[in-house]
């Protein structure tokens, strides 16, 4: 799979400094991020960063439409061909591989879902704008039902692939309290595909 990303040696500065506010912003949290820290982070000027994204909202935005790069290029990774649990799986899969290949990513998912800021449900209507778009699609190849509701099969998806990601750190605590030795395999958290 193609990384949107790419490496600093291919970027252009406007890349590079998007890909340092979203190392920032997962880190931190974009309100105790500066423009002028990003910049430093990517080696260019505060003049250079204004320039490309005006503010910190803009900046916001390219990074929120790079997470999402990350996603379609996972899901439509994968062939459409098979049953409509095999594809739904073989999608969900593909997402997860993307988030265990870039822990910038899954941080910034966690940071923007789970301490959503004000300015950062646009990220989340823009995530539910791509689940729904792949919904639609899938239907109309026939690879999703149309007997249940779009809305139902938008909020499935999301926890399919978003829901171990997003429980991680909880199930990590738990686990640590109730394991008192210290000796048990920890268990993962597996969502299942419903055809």
């Amino acid at each position: 799979m193609l990384n949107p990303r790419a490496t600093n040696d291919d970027l252009t500065a406007k890349a590079r400094i998007r890909n340092a506010a979203m190392d920032l912003f997962a880190q931190h949290g974009e309100s105790r991020v500066s423009l002028r820290a990003v910049a430093a982070e990517a080696g260019v000027t505060l003049g250079l960063v204004q320039h490309h994204f005006k503010t910190k909202a803009g900046l916001r935005d390219a990074v929120d439409q790079l997470v999402g790069e990350y996603f379609h290029q996972a899901v439509h990774s994968v062939p459409g061909a098979g049953t409509p649990g095999e594809v739904a799986a073989a999608r969900d899969q593909a997402v997860r591989e993307m988030l265990r290949d870039n822990p910038a990513v899954v941080n910034y998912l966690r940071r923007a879902i789970l301490e959503p800021e004000p300015a950062q449900l646009a990220f989340l209507e823009r995530l539910v704008e791509l689940v729904r778009s792949e919904v639609i699609s899938l239907r109309e190849a026939g690879l999703a039902s149309t007997d249940r509701r779009e809305s139902t099969q938008i909020v499935e998806i999301l926890v399919r692939q978003l829901g171990e990601l997003l429980l991680a750190p909880m199930i990590d605590s738990v686990w640590a309290m109730v394991d008192r030795t210290g000796t048990a395999p920890k268990p993962r958290v597996r969502m299942t595909v419903d055809e």
